[in-house]
Order: structure tokens, then C-alpha cells, then sequence
């Protein structure tokens, strides 16, 4: 079925003219559309990820709705959902894919790498505000849309397998890595300790907190969070661990050049005190004591996932070449080398950010 035809299920403003593919996403396939009236997202939802399309709309029209209701005194820089004809959250076609629309946000751009400290301090307030948004999000709690997707330790039983079968044969390419995160494994397991014994609440958060996943307005200082899926219960502190691993880290994430990784500490100075100028309303003293857990715990977990991929046969993330996820799982442990290194000088920012 062409673009066009799905479309014709929506309600749409206007008559279809073209569907440009939007390339930047890695899991759902995204087209802008545009008609004779509007512009329009339209998705294609990856439903071998996301297997249960029902939990997964209720959940991002529950949210959409949430915030739109939030925006709309103030703004209409807000993402909201479209729903079909028979007034359902997607479409399915007869070869059994799920389709699902939104609106563009029209005059947005997104950025891929931090540029400058303000963009780090708004990246640490956006975060913050969409947990804070998402506080009174009425009843029941979201779904799981991934099933145990930050199980840190889940995520180790599975690197240990993927060692024990070495289902590629190259368990011996990866000794050093293999030891160096089994060897840290004990003390990466505390959120999920604390989790256990109410120390810290659940509570709904992004999961997948990134520079890329906002949209600024190119005329106004407004800004909106994107890519919803993975919003579902989870620990603050993990949201605030992957915006430190995904943006405060100065190589990419394949860099070959281990010299190259480094950890920006005026970004990072930026980013706490973004977050923590809007998180101190909500925040709770053990939250704050686990965020710099948060930061070292979602390196570690990306960095056994990269390595249990490898060990694997590369099934899960897309490669270039066959050592591209061990280079991957070197570049993140080399980074939590520098963040169990420099730890005490990051609590001591965080402290600072929240106490002071």
C-alpha cells in the first residue's frame, strides 16, 4: 500500500500531495507529509519492538493529550496525535503494519550534538520538565512498552550467556572487555536494589533522554520532547544517566580513537544545574543521591549491550562493519572509566546544583 493510500485513513486537513522519508530515526520508518492545508508526520511503528501497538498508543495518546492540555494555555509548540477516521490511534494494514500520524511542528529543527552550554542547561531542564508534566498524569500508570528495558541486572545475566554460547565465535576478540564489566557488575546493580526497597519511587520518564529528542522553534525560545515510546515507569536517574552518556561524552559513539573520549565537565556543570533548577520541586533526597548512580549504571548497561550484540551476531543494532558494536562497547566503557575516576568531582557538581 503507498503512502498515499495510508494517509487517506487520517483526519487529515486537505488533500495529499507528497510524503518526503525523514531518515534521522532508527526504529520507526517516519515520512512528513504534506497536504494542500498542513503538514503532517506519519509513522510507521516498528512492531517487531514494540509488540503491543495497543499498550503502546494508549500510552502515547495518554501522554500527548496530557501535555497538550498543559501547552495550550501558553503554546501550541506541542506534539499531538492524530487519530483515524474510526477514531483509533493507528492504522492497521491488511500485511499487518501499524501506521500512525501527528502533527509537523512547523519552523523545528533538532540537533544532534550539543553545540554550547546553553543548549546543555536546556537539555537538563526539558528532561526535567517532562518528568515534572508527567507527575500528575491521571490514573492508572503507564504500560511497559519495553519489557525490562533498564533491568541492569537482566542485562548482565544476558551479557553472561552471550559469552557462554558465543554464538559468533568472538568471545576472544572481547577478553578485555568481557573482564573489565564483569568485574563492575556488583555495583551497578544498586538503582535496581534501591528500586526494590521503595528508596526510590517510580515514576514516568522519557528513557531515552537525548538532544535529539527535542525539537526547538527556530523563532522562540520554545522547545518540545519527542520520540514518546519508551515513555513508561522508570527511575529519574535514568533519564539524567543517558543525557550525561549521549551528550556530554566528546567523541561519537564508533569512534575508534579511544584518546578522543572524554567527558565535557561544563556541559555536564550546565546540564545539573538545567535539570536541577526545575527537578527541585519534585525531586526527593534519594533521587538526588541516585542520579550520579543513574549516569555511571545506563553506561555500563549500553556497554553490555553493545558487547552482548557482538557477541551475539550483531541482531539487535545495525552495524558497518564486523567489529562496529565492540568498538561501540569500548567507547562506552572507556567513558565509565572517566566517570568511576571522576566521581567524587561530579557528586560535587550535583550537590552543588541542588543544595546551593
Amino acid at each position: 500500500m503507498e503512502v498515499a493510500d495510508i494517509t487517506a485513513f487520517f483526519e487529515l486537513k486537505g488533500r495529499f500531495v507528497t510524503a518526503t522519508p525523514i531518515t534521522t530515526g532508527h526504529i520507526n520508518s517516519t515520512y512528513k507529509v504534506q497536504t494542500t492545508q498542513a503538514n503532517y508526520i506519519l509513522q510507521k511503528i516498528n512492531s517487531e519492538i514494540f509488540q503491543d501497538i495497543e499498550a503502546l498508543t494508549s500510552n502515547v495518546l495518554r501522554i500527548t493529550k496530557h501535555l497538550a492540555q498543559k501547552a495550550s494555555e501558553t503554546s501550541n509548540f506541542t506534539l499531538r496525535a492524530l487519530l483515524t477516521k474510526d477514531q483509533l490511534g493507528y492504522h492497521k494494514t491488511a500485511d499487518g503494519s501499524y501506521w500512525r500520524m501527528f502533527d509537523y511542528l512547523n519552523n523545528s529543527v533538532s540537533y544532534e550534538v550539543l553545540e554550547h552550554r546553553e543548549q546543555a542547561q536546556i537539555l537538563g531542564k526539558a528532561f526535567a520538565t517532562y518528568q515534572k508534566q508527567l507527575l500528575d498524569l491521571p490514573a492508572p500508570q503507564l504500560q511497559e512498552t519495553l519489557k525490562d528495558f533498564h533491568n541492569t541486572p537482566l542485562r548482565t545475566t544476558q551479557l553472561r550467556e552471550a559469552i557462554q554460547y558465543n554464538l559468533s565465535g568472538r568471545k576472544r576478540f572481547a577478553q578485555n572487555e568481557i573482564h573489565a564489566l564483569l568485574k563492575l557488575a556488583p555495583e551497578m546493580e544498586i538503582i535496581s536494589s534501591w528500586g526494590a526497597k521503595n528508596k526510590i519511587p517510580l515514576r514516568s520518564i522519557h528513557q531515552d533522554a537525548k538532544l535529539s529528542n527535542i525539537l526547538f522553534h527556530n523563532a522562540t525560545a520554545e522547545y518540545c520532547i519527542i520520540d514518546l515510546d519508551t515513555t513508561m515507569p522508570g527511575y529519574l536517574c535514568y533519564d539524567f544517566g543517558d543525557a550525561v552518556r549521549t551528550g556530554m561524552n566528546t567523541a561519537a559513539e564508533d569512534e575508534q580513537n579511544l584518546t578522543a573520549v572524554a567527558l565535557d565537565l561544563a556541559l555536564f556543570k550546565e546540564f545539573t544545574h538545567g535539570y536541577a533548577s526545575v527537578a527541585k520541586d519534585f525531586i526527593t533526597k534519594n533521587e538526588i543521591d541516585s542520579l550520579l548512580l543513574g549516569v555511571k549504571t545506563i553506561t555500563y548497561e549500553q556497554a553490555i549491550r553493545f558487547l552482548t550484540d557482538f557477541l551475539n551476531g550483531d541482531r539487535y543494532y545495525r552495524v558497518d562493519y564486523a567489529e562496529h558494536n565492540l568498538v561501540r562497547t569500548r567507547v562506552q566503557l572507556k567513558f565509565l572509566q572517566i566517570i568511576l575516576h571522576r566521581y567524587d568531582e561530579l557528586a560535587t557538581v550535583i550537590q552543588q546544583a541542588f543544595y546551593k
